[in-house]
């Protein structure tokens, strides 16, 4: 695909995505637009094989240079490149936008903790994929992962107000695979922090996707009121597989 077609494809699918999150978006150019100063963003990759890999950012304040732009990278699988770009977008919607539009809302799981002085934490939906779930689902219920993460991650954090911290592990016994992503970056450290943690292995392959923002306390707001959202769809599916 061109890469202009590549574009249309990922656009029309952020416009229908947000659209079930309760967000209207239109696009506009090589952005699709939110409300208020919102937007969506797509960056291009072009390394050979990653046609269902894309990098999609979150603009907050669409035309101020020094306001955060939360990326997240995504990938998808399919039989054409179309179904690739589509599934991606969905695994982006379902976590990292769902994310974002709750705290843009008010309607996001925010927490202090004392592990991360001076911030606030937003946790977001997890999407658990792959075969027999149960178990990884059973196990992220409920639970904080910040507090494992802390001592590695805090030093990646930037002093911008928000930070994308994107989480993703899983595999199966001897083949796991722990990534820890903070604004876009993998952090080593983390990511062996998060490894060490006693999440099932088993005998067939599942994965766990999350994104968590850190907000931090100072004064400042981080965006225009939006739209109330609604709750996120159901079960992402098992169209999803990868490492991202």
């Amino acid at each position: 695909m061109r890469p202009e077609e590549r574009l249309a494809v990922v656009q029309r699918g952020v416009v229908r995505e947000m659209a079930g999150l309760g967000q209207e978006f239109t696009v506009d150019g090589a952005v699709v637009r939110g409300p208020g100063t919102t937007a969506v963003a797509f960056r291009e990759h072009t390394e050979p094989g990653t046609g269902g890999h894309l990098d999609l950012g979150y603009v907050l304040h669409l035309g101020r240079g020094d306001a955060p732009v939360i990326w997240d990278c995504a990938a998808g699988v399919g039989g054409t490149e179309v179904e690739q770009l589509d599934s991606a977008v969905r695994m982006w919607a379902g976590t990292t936008a769902t994310t974002v539009v709750g705290l843009l809302g008010g309607s996001g799981a925010h927490c202090s903790t004392p592990d991360f002085p001076g911030w606030h934490v937003v946790q977001g939906p997890a999407a658990v994929f792959g075969a027999d779930t149960g178990p990884l689902t059973d196990w992220l219920a409920g639970r904080e992962l910040t507090p494992v993460l802390t001592a590695a991650e805090l030093p990646e954090l930037t002093d911008r107000q928000v930070n994308g911290v994107k989480l993703f592990f899983g595999g199966k016994t001897g083949h796991d695979v722990a990534e820890v992503r903070v604004n876009g970056a993998v952090c080593q450290a983390a990511s062996a922090a998060l490894r060490a943690q006693d999440w099932p292995r088993g005998e067939r392959l599942r994965w766990a996707r999350l994104f968590l923002l850190m907000v931090a306390e100072h004064p400042g707001a981080v965006a225009p009121p939006q739209a109330e959202p609604v709750p996120p769809r159901g079960r992402l599916g098992r169209w999803w597989r990868g490492r991202r």
